[in-house]
């Protein structure tokens, strides 16, 4: 009996052992999944609170192709928080991190990661000008380690200074916000100088380094008599559109803004490149590097969709009748 007994014993002791050894092994084998885990370093300027809010078709399009945070793909959230002091910083943490991919939302950010590396592939977020800042050799043969997708086009700036006036016939002189630590804000500048003329507008420039220059733009503006706003593309104003935008209403100024994140936090008007379009190529992007692609071969892609959106109680607030033919060219009303 004892020796039956013991028989039963050591049996249930090892069937007890086999059940608490089982949960193990898919454990160890999931660590170790995750540890081989394709990596990207996602880099942008935005405070991190943006991230359900901005750049959500870039993710979506991760998702569609099969890339899921934590499952399929190891995505690691840098944000600098709206300071340009923490881009390098930043850039050298995903190289530390062993990134096998970068996305960058900004060219600051862009060129930091190219200083930080020449091998690891970094892809661009609906950047500015990757020519003319010298991240890429040409659109068509990128060469180096970088590229990706560009929301700039020739005449893009142009085209906005035409729409103000089309939608403020009267104004006459222009007080135009730039961020001058981005390099893309030079071309644009220059584009406006050039088109000004032609459209009977005078343009007052104000340089922008932080957000605490902007009242004193606006100052500097109502002083020289400004009677519109144009507010050039950068994420610095992307950031701070709240409080751009409530400037431009407590000084009157009908305002052409550069993102459409500006006419939902009632701006007046933005016209920009369809950017989820845009979003979606760079997911596709990411996922051809993973799969073996290089980015000296893959073309810098350019936007061939653009969207006018207006903001029709703004233009209430201010006492501006949006002409018929100009609402007829929006894409977008907010009523």
């Amino acid at each position: 009996m004892m020796s039956a007994l013991s028989v039963m014993t050591r049996g249930f002791a090892f069937a007890i052992f086999l059940s608490l050894a089982i949960p193990i092994v898919p454990l160890a084998v999931e660590a170790q999944q995750r540890g081989s885990l394709p990596r990207l370093c996602f880099l942008t300027f935005d405070p991190g609170a943006l991230r359900s809010t901005r750049f959500g078709a870039f993710f979506q399009g991760l998702s569609d192709l099969g890339y899921r945070d934590g499952h399929t793909i190891s995505i690691d959230y840098l944000s600098a928080d709206g300071r340009a002091e923490r881009l390098p910083p930043l850039a050298a943490e995903c190289v530390r991190l062993k990134a096998d991919v970068i996305v960058v939302t900004t060219t600051p950010f862009a060129l930091a990661a190219k200083g930080a590396t020449r091998t690891i592939p970094i892809v661009m977020l609906t950047l500015g000008d990757p020519v003319g800042t010298g991240l890429v050799d040409s659109l068509a043969r990128p060469g180096g380690n970088v590229t990706g997708v560009t929301s700039m086009a020739p005449g893009l700036s142009a085209k906005r200074l035409e729409l103000l006036k089309a939608a403020a016939p009267r104004i006459s002189r222009v007080l135009v916000l730039v961020y001058v630590v981005d390099p893309i804000a030079a071309p644009q500048v220059e584009e406006l100088r050039r088109a000004a003329p032609s459209l009977g507008v005078q343009l007052q420039v104000r340089d922008i380094r932080t957000v605490d220059d902007l009242p004193a733009a606006f100052d500097a503006g109502a002083k020289a008599r400004a009677e519109g706003l144009l507010v050039t593309s950068a994420s610095m104003f992307i950031v701070n559109r709240a409080r751009v935008s409530e400037l431009a209403a407590r000084y009157r100024l009908p305002a052409m803004y550069a993102n459409r994140e500006f006419a939902d936090a009632g701006g007046l008007m933005t016209h920009d490149a369809y950017r989820p379009g845009l979003e979606v190529s760079t997911a596709t992007y990411v996922d051809r590097i993973l799969k073996g692609a290089k980015p000296a071969d893959l073309p810098v892609q350019q936007p061939t969709k653009f969207e006018l959106v207006i903001n029709l109680k703004t233009a209430k607030a201010l006492g501006l009748t949006i002409a018929p033919v100009l609402l007829l060219q929006a894409d977008h009303v907010i009523e």
